[in-house]
């Protein structure tokens, strides 16, 4: 039996389900986990086309989105608004 590695970004085809998987590692994730769910949506829609949507260049793109690494929140809103995504807040009883 051959096995293969699972991509995610594979089964990230439509608005809604990068919507959704964003939405749920946002909610029940970590930092870390957030920025790779992040580069997982870039890889499925294209890294160059992110890169010219977000005015970033790919380099930097691919550097902000590796693991372990931890980019400003202006380039994670930039990349997010290239993916046609946003951030909004929400109230929560303290």
């Amino acid at each position: 039996m051959e096995t293969t590695k699972f991509e995610v970004a594979d089964y990230l085809d439509s608005n809604e389900m990068i919507a959704e998987y964003l939405n749920e590692v946002l909610n029940q994730g970590s930092e870390k986990e957030l920025v790779e769910a992040i580069g997982n949506v870039a890889k499925a829609i294209g890294m160059t086309k992110i890169a010219e949507k977000s005015g970033l260049s790919r380099p930097s793109l691919y550097k902000a989105l590796s693991g372990g690494s931890k980019p400003q929140f202006s380039t994670i809103l930039k990349v997010l608004g290239a993916v046609g995504g946003k951030v909004n807040i929400e109230a929560i009883a303290i």
